[in-house]
Order: C-alpha cells, then sequence, then structure tokens
C-alpha cells in the first residue's frame, strides 16, 4: 500500500543517488533531492556511464557527447544544490553488473557513508519499458549487490578496506525509482520550476521537446494521483526498501 506519511519523507542526514545516465536524476527524483537538501542533507550524485550514447547529433563525436554531457551534469547538480557529483565512466549502452562496477560503487558507499540511497530499480517495468534503458536495470542490479551484502561486508572487495582504508558500510535504506511497484510519493509541487529548469540544463537530451515542463507536469501529476495527492499537486515515485 502506497504510504505519504511525513515521517517516512524525512530528510536524511547523508544521500548517495546512483544513476546510469546524466539527466536520468533529474528526470525522476531532482525535486525531492532539493527538498532535502533545503532541509540539511548532504549529498553526493554517482553516475555511471558517461553518457557518450546520447544526444540527437549524428556529427558530434561520442566523446565529446560524453564530455558534454558531463559538463551538463556537473552545472544541473550545482543548480540543485549538489556539489560531489562522481562519474564512473562505464560505456553508455553496455552496462552489466559485473565485480568491477559493484566494487566501484562499494568504494563510494563506504567513502559517502550515507543514511539513505536512492537507485535504479532492477526490475522491468512493462507499464514504462519503452522509456526505460536496460542500463537502469543493469545499474540497480549492481547498486543492489553492492548495498547488500558487499558495502557492509569486510572480505568483500578486500582491497578496499586493505590498500584504500575503506572501512565497511551499512545503507539501512534503500529508495528504488522508475520500478514497478511504488509505494512512496513525495509531493514536488514546491520545487517544480526547480526541476524543469535543472533538466533543461541537459540540452544535448532536451532540447528537441516541444514542452518539456508539460511532460513533466503530465507524469508528475499521474503520480500525485496514484499516490492520493489533492487535486494539483505533482509527485515523485518509489519504492521504499528497508535493509536490517
Amino acid at each position: 500500500m502506497a504510504t505519504n506519511d511525513p515521517t517516512v519523507r524525512s530528510a536524511p542526514a547523508s544521500l548517495l543517488v546512483v544513476a546510469a545516465h546524466p539527466d536520468d536524476i533529474e528526470f525522476c527524483v531532482s525535486g525531492t533531492v532539493m527538498q532535502w537538501i533545503e532541509r540539511g542533507t548532504r549529498v553526493t550524485y554517482c553516475i555511471v556511464t558517461d553518457g557518450g550514447a546520447g544526444g540527437y547529433d549524428p556529427l558530434l563525436p561520442r566523446q565529446a557527447m560524453a564530455d558534454l554531457r558531463r559538463a551538463e551534469q556537473v552545472h544541473s547538480a550545482k543548480l540543485s544544490g549538489v556539489a560531489d557529483v562522481r562519474f564512473l565512466g562505464y560505456p553508455d549502452s553496455f552496462v552489466e553488473a559485473s565485480v568491477e562496477l559493484r566494487r566501484d560503487l562499494c568504494r563510494i558507499i563506504r567513502e559517502v557513508r550515507p543514511q539513505r540511497a536512492i537507485i535504479p530499480s532492477p526490475e522491468i517495468n512493462w507499464a514504462r519499458v519503452a522509456d526505460l534503458h536496460p542500463d537502469h536495470r543493469a545499474v540497480g542490479d549492481a547498486c543492489l549487490r553492492a548495498v547488500y551484502p558487499e558495502a557492509r561486508n569486510p572480505f568483500a572487495h578486500p582491497a578496499l578496506l586493505r590498500d584504500e582504508g575503506l572501512e565497511p558500510w551499512t545503507v539501512h535504506e534503500l529508495w528504488l525509482m522508475t520500478g514497478p511497484t511504488p509505494n512512496q510519493y513525495v509531493d514536488v509541487t514546491p520545487v517544480f520550476d526547480r526541476k524543469v529548469e535543472a533538466l533543461r540544463i541537459h540540452t544535448s537530451q532536451t532540447a528537441h521537446f516541444d514542452d518539456l515542463a508539460g511532460l513533466l507536469r503530465t507524469w508528475l501529476s499521474e503520480h500525485a494521483v496514484a499516490g492520493g495527492l489533492p487535486a494539483g499537486r505533482m509527485a515523485e515515485a518509489f519504492q521504499i526498501v528497508h535493509i536490517d
């Protein structure tokens, strides 16, 4: 059953947001993140791929696209209030939940030591399958394995502790984005204009939309209705998973 209990929505002290591509966060969860930052949350973004397969200009070299998308993400994050943005640089469209990716995610979890993490859902959302890239699910799978059991296990990826001094860390709460079974809806109406502005910064991905604000308004309004929010509100959707 979906819940909108304000105690569940309370801002964590620290948050790690992991996404497959530059712009995923702005599309899916930036309104929630902005509001938590206003309440004092320390936030780190981790972008897994270089974004080099994105965009719509066939004449632009792929490395130039990757560089552009990295710059767009840093600028957009800054507008949202996030200064700590980390890029893992995996090739766009070829992500697998490999040992190497899980190790890199474990490193960031142990460095950041977040109370809560927002990650892509590893499940297929058949209702929106055309909107969701396979990289999202692969990153979600890798994140889930990194959070449990690897980041908390001193014997998983032992070089992180032995060579880098990174002590194990337990993330007790995951908020999954883009999954098929959300159970939490966060009202982002107060920051909707900022959310749109942050997304517009990703010009390489959004310039072709005739009405980007209208698209977001429709999508977020559907979430608000599903969450039982009052008419005219807009919401981002999550599935909350507690890991003891």
